[in-house]
């Protein structure tokens, strides 16, 4: 069952490369359009904001399409808007066609969790979404610092040109291998915000929204943050990613989510303050980045599972609102992140991006609470459970 979920990474893979690997692209991109970096930042925050609003209005009208379908379809989209970034001549075009792209991308990941969800058993579920998700973090150890180095090199063009193929593969690869499935998922928009009635799924989307704020405040500047050498950095970050996100999937499947929420939380707050120290030499930033990664990418497994156990009835739904609640949490980075650059320059990002993960610690500490009766979860030996 594992090699069916392995397009679905791929597919995640092109999706994470081609938004991701923008911060390593600014100082192109604001050459060649003739924009600042802090404008050329905002590409990301354009497909974060898509990604976010299009995400629960697609699941909707999407609702009654077969899921191998719709992922094809997603991929169709992502490859589609990807060209366009690539062929298009200003700064307005290239923001319009990050929209188009991030629809394919709002599209294609919540579906792909949601099928893996169907294609594992519970035991094992944490390890799926994992490897599904894993697609992600290999962006970010191979993709961003490979279209960084290309996008230095060739021109960014050549970077989105790159993503197209990688999406291409993805949708040969899911249109070969991933079976049809049952995804339980409502047409009606307003359920698709039913579960935002339900204060454990709405603790769950804010953490969610904190989390990615407090780090790609962070990520999106990363740039303007150290001297050193930007695609090494990017890469130890990656490969850190990889390894969390792997650790992350088991520790969840052993320990449950709560405790891997939190400790991923507060190590990576103490992580980013400790940026300063960081950029003092190369070797201690690679191991700083590789720390990093580790530590924030191990919580994608266990909040996905965390929202599997908030809202078990709407599965697809819930991980829908969960990706939306990220990519909120990416606009809140490069919007505020920016505005601390221009004010107050690097201090001001790590001073922000350590402040909001401390927010995000203590929000969490306050809503996510252990129970002291039995889990409900197979598989898992621990008396921590969605609160």
């Amino acid at each position: 069952m594992t090699s069916r979920l392995y397009p679905l990474a791929l597919g995640n893979f092109a999706t994470g490369t081609g938004m991701f690997v923008t911060a390593g692209l600014l100082p192109p991109i604001s050459r060649d359009l003739a924009v600042s970096p802090s404008a050329a930042g905002q590409l990301m925050t354009v497909f974060a904001l898509a990604y976010a609003v299009l995400s629960p209005l697609l699941a909707a009208a999407t609702a009654r399409m077969s899921r191998r379908a719709l992922l094809l379809v997603a991929l169709a989209v992502l490859v589609v808007g990807n060209v366009l970034t690539a062929l298009a001549p200003t700064y307005p075009l290239v923001l319009a066609t990050r929209v188009v792209a991030a629809a394919g991308a709002a599209m294609f990941t919540p579906t792909a969790s949601g099928v893996a969800t169907a294609l594992s058993s519970p035991e094992r579920r944490g390890r799926a979404l994992a490897l599904v998700m894993g697609g992600l973090t290999i962006a970010s150890a191979i993709g961003v610092p490979l279209g960084t180095w290309l996008g230095g090199v060739a021109g960014w063009r050549a970077t989105m040109w790159l993503v197209v193929g990688l999406g291409v593969v993805g949708f040969v690869g899911v249109a070969a291998v991933v079976p049809d499935v049952k995804v339980s998922t409502s047409g009606r928009l307003a359920e698709r915000f039913a579960p935002l009635a339900d204060r454990r799924m709405l603790a769950v989307l804010v953490t969610q929204l904190l989390f990615f704020a407090a780090g790609f405040t962070a990520y999106v500047y990363i740039g303007s943050l150290f001297d050193l050498p930007l695609p090494a950095v990017l890469w130890a970050w990656g490969v850190g990613g990889v390894v969390g996100n792997q650790l992350g999937g088991r520790l969840t499947d052993t320990y449950g989510p709560r405790r891997m929420v939190l400790i991923g939380l507060a190590a990576s707050t103490v992580a980013l303050g400790l940026i300063p120290v960081a950029n003092l030499a190369l070797p201690v930033a690679l191991v700083w980045a590789f720390l990093w990664g580790v530590l924030g990418w191990m919580i994608a497994p266990a909040q996905q599972y965390r929202t599997v156990g908030a809202v078990p009835g709407n599965v697809s739904i819930g991980l829908g609102l969960l990706a939306s609640a990220q990519y909120f949490g990416l606009v809140v980075a490069g919007v505020t992140g920016g505005v601390a650059l221009g004010w107050y320059g690097r201090a001001g990002v790590e001073i922000l991006a350590t402040a909001i993960g401390l927010v995000a610690v203590l929000f969490t500490l306050a809503t996510y609470r252990p129970v002291k009766d039995a889990p409900e979860w197979a598989g898992v030996r621990t008396a921590d459970r969605p609160a």
